[in-house]
């Protein structure tokens, strides 16, 4: 007989990840405790947001807020990252911190998205490169009971899985090879190296990335930078790495840029992508780049996604990769 609950049933709490997912919180709390970091909370609702070209910010109108400062403002951003806060906090003297808890990316959902995900983030002053490479390569050692995490150059992965350099190679080769996957996107992407190194990247490169063990990909190109600094080791490169394991994703680090007038550049042409993709504009961060007018610490800087860190254990232990849904207890379809 079947129960006359059974569609509510699709809402119920998924309880069967909930102590592998307590034991992990607790082992990346130790890691940065024990090497001296300090854990934050920042807010989740910020008057400000970091522009990514990508990833859109969930608003709320000020007026819903009804405090006294929300009068100064329009809206206010549930948070993509602790990033904004984080470095203020930096710019304070905190010293090494960390956050682990919520934030927010709008219209993500899928196999390894959901709208409200669960971010560890740190910053490690001090550290360079080399040295937040270093950390995220322990971490990575810990978490997925390796014995050992590799470290690729972005170049050094496309000379591998594809035999060309991506930087240098002329453009029609990388759209060639993107037609093969996708004949309408060549049209679309055109002469956008970079968002055609993208798709060569998620579907021809990543798959192979972590296979065995967890990898760190670094040097990304300088016009893909973000927030890192130019890297030391090639001119033509940022001081990027990402954390891949059994082709997932895990993390994404910078040696964090310090220039304001460089940060505010590129904020502006995050802006004008985002225009030009339909996507609306986003504030610039102005308290961030009073704070880096004041004076950051050198640091480097780590986002990792726990869920997805949840996954590749979760994989690691039963020989097959699930979905999201199944390692966090309520989802956006569950709320």
């Amino acid at each position: 007989m079947t129960s006359k609950n059974t569609a509510e049933n699709n809402n119920y709490p998924d309880m069967s990840h909930l102590r592998p997912r307590a034991e992990l919180l607790r082992i990346l709390r130790h890691f940065l405790d024990h090497r001296g970091f300090i854990e934050v909370q920042p807010p989740c609702l910020m008057s400000e947001c970091i522009a990514d070209p990508f990833i859109d910010p969930i608003t709320i109108p000020a007026n819903q807020i009804a405090t006294a400062s929300s009068r100064r403002v329009q809206q206010y951003y549930l948070q993509t990252s602790p990033e904004l806060a984080m470095k203020r906090m930096l710019g304070r003297g905190s010293g090494s911190i960390y956050s682990l808890g919520p934030v927010f990316r709008g219209g993500e959902a899928g196999g390894q998205h959901n709208v409200e995900f669960t971010m560890l983030e740190w910053y490690e002053v001090g550290a360079n490169l080399a040295g937040g490479v270093d950390t995220l390569r322990e971490l990575a050692k810990e978490i997925f009971d390796a014995k050992e995490c590799d470290v690729l150059n972005y170049r050094e992965a496309f000379q591998l899985h594809l035999s060309l350099d991506p930087l240098d190679c002329p453009i029609e080769q990388l759209q060639s090879l993107v037609d093969r996957i996708d004949s309408s996107l060549v049209a679309k992407l055109g002469q956008d190296r970079d968002a055609l190194l993208d798709v060569l990247l998620s579907e021809r490169v990543q798959p192979h990335l972590g296979k065995q063990r967890p990898v760190v990909l670094k040097n990304y190109p300088l016009t893909q930078a973000a927030l890192a600094k130019p890297s030391d080791d090639d001119p033509q490169c940022a001081a990027r790495f990402e954390l891949f394991c059994r082709g997932i994703e895990i993390a994404n680090g910078y040696d964090e840029l310090l220039d304001d007038s460089i940060l505010l550049e590129r904020c502006e042409k995050v802006n004008q992508q985002r225009i030009a993709d339909g996507r609306s504009s986003l504030p610039l961060p102005k308290n961030l780049l009073q704070a880096m007018r004041d004076g950051l610490p050198p640091s480097a800087g780590v986002a990792m996604g726990v869920d997805r860190v949840m996954l590749v254990r979760s994989a690691i232990r039963d020989g097959v990769v699930p979905d999201i849904s199944a390692v966090i207890p309520i989802t956006i379809e569950r709320a």
